[in-house]
């Protein structure tokens, strides 16, 4: 077994011996008197941990694991700075159980084999159980994952696995229905500032010989996000330079040396982007500025990649204003040639005035409608020959064939629009787009009818584009009163019918409206991240 892919973990008070084999590198180790503050002040048992009281209750599964009074095997999910190393500490100097170490960042089948094959045998021989510690096991393959299957099936080992990441996406669905999920949530204000309290009055940490001033105190909870490592390191930061300084005071100033910039939750592959994002189009499609802002950014400190977020306001400019506006579309695609042309940070603000642009223009999906419909009637096989007159009757022999004959030059009507059968015969009188009456759509709306009834030869309808019965998209098919047939969405292809991938209830649009700029993992190619080179992957804006 690789000597860096396993790691001795210290019992919380003790030095406990390696687990067998090969001893490995520094990991969780028992905590010295140099060791960093959020390792020195790591909770000794369940009672100190903070936080996390929805798991902590009697006979909870976080309980149980730790007094190892069940062998069941359990996944932590949570963010940076929320106890899960903690939690392995404490389950390693808990029970007697063989307890190994191992990180998905260099382990590899091989070592994931050597301790099922060394717990296999110990079990055999009547020894202790062993619980298999997997650091940020989102990092191992499903070739590695696999590898866990049977062993935590049969109780060879207990596993114990801790990830950032969710582990519906991250974890293959087999080694998650052997396993307890348990999610732990980030700190609170309140347990954040009671761990810093802690900190400088405990003998493990400071020790009392620093005092932090209420100011700093403030600083330091709320720059931290919710992670406690990151309030511990920059108190350890922010006391030693008051030392430094001959000072035992902590106030503002010193603390904001140690840390001036917040702890942003945000990972490009991960929940945060699509929750993140999801949010932004949202509070854009809700025409709150403020927030649509907020959410921007947050994605820009974050690091998120520019190009993600013009694609996204390229879409919403049609999907969510179409032609309520139509300058949002050309407003949308300046902004991402911006970003290309110029580059961040400056093309940040080309961003922010398009994303301002957005949430401020009048709101129209009429246009996702409309192509939602035809697209469900096109998959339902509606549709059928091209019109005579409308085929292309300019190679040698077409005319034979009757193509273009009847065809009538619209310009040579002094209105520039004439009667004419332009869709085929089944889908004659089937209206898709119906026009809002906000912003410039107004307009069309009062126009269409006009066209539709030269067009048709019918007699002008009225201001809703119907001269008696209604034509919704994604109504049954059914004749008007003007003899026009209404589009139809049966079998299950009708207005919820996707431009480009499935549509979820929950992603902000009405249930029967198709959403192209829904970022649920399940449903959305943007969900696949941009490569090492910051190229998007394949397929992304295939929507």
């Amino acid at each position: 077994m690789d000597s860096d892919a396993l790691f001795p973990l210290a019992e919380p008070g003790g030095v406990r011996g390696t687990p067998s084999g090969p001893s490995g590198v520094d990991g969780l180790s028992t905590a010295g008197p140099d060791s960093p503050l959020p390792v020195r002040m790591r909770p000794l048992t369940l009672d100190e941990l903070v936080g996390q009281e929805h798991l902590l209750a009697p006979g909870a599964p976080l309980r149980q694991l730790v007094t190892g009074s069940a062998p069941m095997s359990v996944i932590l999910w949570g963010p940076p700075g929320s106890g899960k190393t903690t939690i392995a500490h404490l389950v390693a100097g808990a029970t007697e159980r063989e307890f190994v170490a191992m990180s998905a960042l260099s382990a590899g089948v091989k070592d994931v084999r050597g301790v099922i094959d060394a717990a296999r045998r110990r079990r055999r021989a009547g020894g202790s159980p062993t619980v298999l510690f997997i650091d940020e096991v989102h990092r191992f393959s499903k070739t590695q994952q696999d590898s866990l299957l049977a062993a935590v099936e049969d109780r060879t080992v207990t596993l114990l696995a801790a990830t950032t990441e969710n582990p519906y996406f991250s974890v293959i669905s087999p080694l998650l229905s052997r396993c307890v999920l348990l999610t732990l949530q980030p700190l609170g204000e309140d347990a954040v500032r009671g761990l810093l309290r802690r900190a400088v009055a405990d003998d493990r940490g400071l020790g009392g010989a620093v005092t932090l001033t209420p100011d700093a105190e403030d600083h330091l909870v709320r720059l931290a996000g919710g992670d406690v490592r990151k309030a511990l390191t920059a108190l350890e930061a922010a006391a030693g330079s008051a030392s430094a300084r001959g000072n035992s005071t902590i106030d503002l100033a010193v603390a904001e040396q140690a840390v001036d910039v917040a702890a942003v939750r945000y990972d490009r592959a991960g929940d945060a982007h699509y929750d993140v994002t999801s949010a932004f189009i949202k509070s854009m499609r809700g025409s709150d500025v403020d927030a649509a802002l907020h959410w921007l950014a947050r994605m820009l400190v974050a690091g998120e990649d520019a190009r993600f977020i013009a694609r996204r306001i390229v879409i919403f400019a049609s999907e969510d204003i179409g032609m309520a506006d139509p300058t949002a579309l050309g407003v949308a695609t300046a902004a991402a040639h911006a970003i290309e042309y110029v580059g961040l940070p400056e093309a940040q603000l080309n961003l922010a005035q398009a994303v301002i642009h957005m949430a401020t223009a009048p709101k129209s999906n009429s246009a996702t409608v409309a192509i939602g419909a035809a697209i469900a009637d096109v998959r339902a096989g509606r549709g059928g020959m091209v019109p005579a007159a409308l085929r292309d009757g300019h190679y040698p022999g077409s005319r034979g064939l009757g193509h273009g004959r009847g065809y009538r030059y619209p310009h040579d009507d002094q209105r520039g629009v004439l009667t004419q059968q332009y869709p085929p015969d089944d889908l004659v009188g089937v209206d898709y787009y119906r026009p809002s009456d906000h912003g410039a759509e107004r307009a069309v709306a009062g126009r269409l009818p006009l066209l539709r009834g030269i067009i048709r030869g019918a007699p002008a309808p009225g201001r809703d584009g119907r001269a008696g019965a209604d034509r919704r998209p994604g109504a049954s098919d059914r004749v008007g009163a003007d003899g026009s047939r209404r589009a139809r969405a049966g079998d299950g292809t009708g207005t919820g019918a996707t431009v480009g991938g499935d549509r979820e209830p929950d992603s902000g649009s009405r249930a029967d409206v198709p959403s192209t700029n829904d970022v649920s993992p399940t449903n959305t190619a943007d969900r696949v991240a941009v490569d090492e080179g910051g190229n998007a992957a394949p397929g992304e804006d295939q929507q």
